[in-house]
């Protein structure tokens, strides 16, 4: 009689009513985390811990906003999700909305099902590595630069000296081990879905996701609330599992009293940099 009693007030109620949880990742993956939107495994893992929990979930619904970024960060998140879906029995459908592309797209194919609007941007799966050249600049104003070191290649890379070719080809060689990496990760997950040359599918290039589909790197077209009704009917709910807000004690003073910091301003306006010249590779 209890059993019954508790059915009915659970399908009073909408218990019954077959439920997808929802995890939004919007931003440039890395390590560093401030106050402006960002991609990282220590910002996330609560949620996607919160989000498997869930015992009566049909799946977990991935929202993936991102133009790429660290390849670590990338691998570190995408194990998670791969670990809790297994270890939960719980399936990922990935949504992909402006742009999964290079460590965006790592972490789609993380998922068991890739989904995208037709205009999104999918792919750029390949590695770069940037940066400027100033050493012809401080010659030109007559600046010194003094540096001490122990280890013969401690300077490598540094901008304010010319480039080194033994600098390129070490730089060459830890992209090519990256890229292969992230090969291998993009063949084992979407193995013989994937429809065209590797030569093309890995040479960093992107198309929209109509285009991709075609390819084989995403499953489909739409908006997770329109396949998830078409997978688990028009009744199904969402619950969405929020994360961080980004706001720590210090950056509510500083809006609040009008408090700057010279260093603040300098991270910000990095980050900012940094955050734009990840989109506009992909012309967004």
């Amino acid at each position: 009689m209890i059993k019954k009693i508790k059915a009915f007030i659970k399908k009073l109620f909408g218990g019954d009513k077959p439920l997808v949880v929802v995890v939004s990742m919007e931003g440039v993956i890395g390590a560093k985390s401030t106050g402006r939107k960002n991609i990282n495994l220590s910002n996330l893992q609560t949620q996607l811990e919160n989000a498997f929990k869930i015992d009566k979930a049909k799946a977990i619904a991935i929202l993936i906003n991102s133009p790429g970024g660290s390849p670590v960060q990338s691998d570190l998140i995408a194990t998670k999700m791969r670990q809790l879906s297994i270890e939960k029995r719980k399936p990922i459908l990935c949504f992909c909305e402006d742009a999964a592309a290079s460590g965006g797209y790592w972490l789609a194919a993380a998922g068991d099902e890739i989904y995208a609007a037709p205009a999104s941007i999918i792919g750029s799966i390949g590695v770069i590595f940037s940066g400027f050249g100033f050493d012809e600049l401080i010659k030109r104003y007559g600046i010194q630069r003094r540096v001490y070191t122990q280890g013969k290649r401690k300077l490598q890379l540094d901008p304010f000296s010319p480039e080194n070719p033994d600098d390129i080809e070490h730089i060459k060689e830890l992209q090519a081990d990256i890229h292969t990496y992230f090969k291998d990760y993009v063949r084992n997950r979407r193995g013989d879905k994937l429809k065209d040359d590797e030569d093309n599918l890995f040479s960093g290039q992107f198309w929209t996701g109509n285009k991709a589909l075609e390819l084989g790197l995403i499953d489909g077209l739409g908006h997770y609330e329109q396949v998830c009704r078409e997978k688990f009917g028009e009744n199904v709910k969402f619950k969405i599992i929020s994360g961080k807000s980004g706001l720590s004690l210090r950056s509510l003073l500083e809006g609040k009293l009008g408090i700057f910091h010279q260093e603040k301003i300098i991270d910000d306006a990095v980050d900012i940099i940094i955050e734009k010249s990840h989109w506009s590779r992909l012309g967004l």
